[in-house]
């Protein structure tokens, strides 16, 4: 992925306010982030902790989701797989992230949601950089092969949001 401007950032935001994308908290300090190791750029809000953010190039340009997690359920799943990346992990480290759809569904209050890294390290994981907390099946694809399956599992996502169904 190439580095982006925070103009970028706030600009590519689809399911939110121009407003509310000016006033989201960015993640850290831009120049210190490893951009070639990314795919798409994701992280958690410090200041609102149940907001997350994605932002992902696609062929039409810079895509960004404002994401909500929902609280942590107490349930029994001892573990569950992020749907991006497909890493296993415990029970705790999977979050259920809603997005906003656009246009008048968004405006009727029309969200998709799945589960996701709670800690957004999606790249992380598909590159083995970070390991999961839970158990680590083994796989046969290549590290190429799970980057595209965690970008292909991402822009199925995004194309859920960008439908107005209303």
């Amino acid at each position: 992925m190439d580095a982006l401007a925070e103009s970028a950032i706030r600009n590519s935001f689809v399911n939110c306010s121009k407003g509310e994308a000016k006033r989201l908290t960015l993640p850290g300090k831009l120049a210190d982030i490893a951009w070639s190791d990314l795919d798409f750029l994701g992280w958690r809000d410090p200041k609102a902790v149940n907001n997350a953010y994605v932002v992902l190039p696609r062929e039409d340009g810079l895509v960004g989701l404002a994401l909500s997690s929902a609280t942590q359920p107490k349930g029994r799943v001892k573990q569950s797989m992020c749907a991006f990346c497909c890493t296993v992990h415990g029970q705790a480290d999977v979050s259920l992230f809603s997005a906003r759809r656009v246009g008048a569904a968004g405006k009727l209050g029309n969200t998709v949601g799945t589960y996701i890294c709670a800690d957004l390290a999606c790249c992380q994981y598909t590159r083995g950089r970070r390991s999961a907390s839970g158990p680590k099946p083994t796989e046969a694809l290549s590290v190429d092969e799970r980057i595209e399956r965690t970008v292909s599992n991402l822009n199925r996502f995004v194309d859920e949001v960008l439908t107005d169904n209303a």
